[in-house]
């Protein structure tokens, strides 16, 4: 008995030499630290400073997505300004911002993984920060896109106060200026929020026909229209009189195709501006980016199906994470083409409405039981023995 404990006893110091001891691992300690990254997610926004945002982030570089046989090459080689010009690409237009800088990298890769042709998509980028270039580059080496500057001093004085701190920053509104930021040989453009997952090949979306409409969205006609502007907006005829002869239905402005050529010849950019101007001084509505668009378009947008835009699963309307723009957050769910990812708190909110729905539908069970209990009671009544 006296040598089992000895030698437990010096297996057991063994051990502890081989934890504490970085030479006698199987790996360097420090090496399995550098490569999880978790030192600078797990940092607080206190201890990052400004020049240091984007040092937070580090992806694997993506492999290359090669065109089918079928789409042939483009004209032009990705050389230069005139490159943006090739009839044959397919553009698409998102924001780059370092909040939801995860989800952007995460979109490209699923609109490159599912194209048919991904060679043949040109990507615009908006940013309102220095250094995301390079950071594009360097995950996706053979990736066909441009970077495009949005000055925020452009919208900030038209900027009022929202529901949520997130929809008024001023990337939110680039996409009013999509006309102008782009070059002028650029006819039309998908813009996507910079929180969804694509599942299908975008080329399907592309040529979605706008008819004699500007933009095109997905629907959702039995929405509350009501709810998007406050009660001064409907009470004032000055206001509510812009929908007059039209049939307004609300629609999501994260997956939109916009024919920019019939939107720079009417002027829409302006029209925008001047609501968000009249937004200042009278308070129409409480949301961020989205009512100026349905003050312009609503009534008049070409509708898109549904399943190109996965809209208001996972919703927490209680808490408002479920508001246009940047803010969604969405599950993943079957037959969907574009999905919201919101890259922060999005498992939460999964998690939390599955938690409802489960609670829900207990409810309704305990009610069928109990209506059934009853109307066994009931039958008894009806049915039991005269006196």
């Amino acid at each position: 008995m006296l040598w089992i404990m000895r030698f437990s006893g010096f297996f057991s110091a063994a051990m502890v030499m081989i934890v504490l001891s970085p030479s006698l691992q199987s790996f360097p300690p420090a090496e399995a630290i550098r490569s999880s990254h978790l030192d600078n997610y797990l940092r607080l926004p206190s201890q990052v400073s400004p020049g240091d945002s984007l040092n937070r982030f580090s992806f694997r570089k993506a492999s290359v997505f090669r065109n089918a046989d079928e789409c042939g090459s483009t004209a032009y080689t990705i050389t230069g300004e005139t490159s943006v010009c090739d009839p044959s690409l397919v553009h698409v237009a998102i924001t780059l911002d370092v909040e939801y800088l995860r989800g952007s990298i995460a979109a490209v890769h699923s609109i490159l993984q599912h194209s048919m042709c991904p060679e043949n998509i040109f990507f615009h980028f908006l940013v309102s920060e220095a250094d995301m270039e390079t950071l594009v580059r360097s995950t996706f080496p053979r990736l066909k896109f441009k970077v495009y500057y949005f000055d925020p001093n452009i919208v900030r004085s038209r900027i009022s106060t929202s529901v949520r701190q997130a929809l008024e920053q001023p990337l939110n509104y680039a996409r009013n200026y999509l006309a102008d930021l782009l070059e002028p040989c650029v006819r039309r453009v998908i813009y996507l929020d910079s929180d969804l997952v694509v599942v299908d090949d975008i080329a399907k979306l592309w040529t979605t026909s706008l008819g004699s409409r500007t933009i095109g969205a997905p629907e959702y006609c039995h929405a509350n229209f009501l709810k998007y502007f406050t009660a001064a907006f409907w009470n004032d005829k000055r206001f509510s009189g812009t929908f007059n002869g039209r049939k307004p239905c609300y629609f999501n402005t994260g997956v939109m195709v916009i024919d920019l050529k019939k939107w720079r010849r009417v002027g829409y950019t302006k029209r925008i501006e001047r609501w968000m101007e009249i937004q200042k001084s009278h308070r129409i509505y409480e949301l961020g980016s989205l009512p100026p668009y349905l003050l312009v378009f609503a009534g008049h947008v070409a509708p898109i199906e549904h399943r190109w835009n996965q809209h208001g699963l996972a919703a927490s309307p209680g808490s408002g994470s479920t508001l246009s723009g940047p803010a969604h957050s969405t599950l993943y769910g079957r037959h969907t083409t574009c999905t919201d990812t919101h890259t922060d708190n999005s498992s939460f909110h999964g998690r939390l409405s599955r938690r409802r729905r489960r609670r829900r539908r207990r409810r309704r069970r305990r009610k069928r039981a109990i209506e059934g209990r009853q109307a066994i009671d009931q039958s008894d009544l009806l049915t039991g023995p005269v006196a």
